[in-house]
């Protein structure tokens, strides 16, 4: 008797686990800026590892997610057209920056073949393999932050080299003129 207690207990906790990690994982699906979506198979544990921390220190996360489970949580979300691709022993690379994710799977990607990419999504678009490599050849939101501010900055650097250059050529006039003052 207490054995079955403790069973249909267990399950109960089970089911309610399972709850909250759709409930995340939806989530996960509505309010991340790319999602992609990898083959696994092969990858030691100390390789899976590597790609997290690669992933978590360029703003990323990497989950390995049941398929049954990813495919409840991508209903109702702008992903949902990738549910097919949770097919064997997947694994879920997302960032809030759209490149980060994609950028980071596609580089270890090229390190190791045991992770096979499958596609992803960004936003409500979905992305084959090679739509998720040519995401990852984008620069990122910073890169392009810093390639705006050069943009940015060197106009207004001419600018006040043009305002400032006539000033300094009258200064050197003034200058050779009390010279020559002085030498007469």
């Amino acid at each position: 008797m207490q054995y079955r207690i403790a069973v249909k207990w267990r399950e109960t906790v089970e089911k309610a686990e399972k709850r909250e990690f759709v409930t995340w994982l939806n989530g996960v699906f509505k309010d991340s800026g790319s999602v992609v979506v990898a083959h696994y198979t092969g990858l030691t544990v100390a390789q899976l590892s590597d790609l997290r921390s690669k992933m978590r220190d360029a703003g990323g996360t990497v989950k390995v997610a049941k398929n049954r489970l990813a495919k409840i949580a991508l209903q109702g979300t702008e992903s949902e057209g990738i549910s097919d691709l949770f097919v064997g022993q997947t694994l879920v690379a997302y960032s809030n920056d759209p490149i980060t994710a994609p950028k980071i799977a596609i580089e270890f990607a090229k390190g190791n073949e045991k992770l096979v990419i499958l596609g992803g999504s960004m936003g409500a678009t979905t992305l084959d393999a090679d739509g998720v490599k040519a995401l990852a050849a984008l620069p990122s939101l910073d890169e392009l932050r810093a390639k705006l501010v050069g943009m940015i900055q060197t106009p207004a650097s001419r600018i006040a080299q043009v305002v400032n250059a006539p000033a300094a050529q009258l200064a050197r006039v003034f200058g050779a003129y009390a010279r020559k003052d002085e030498a007469a």
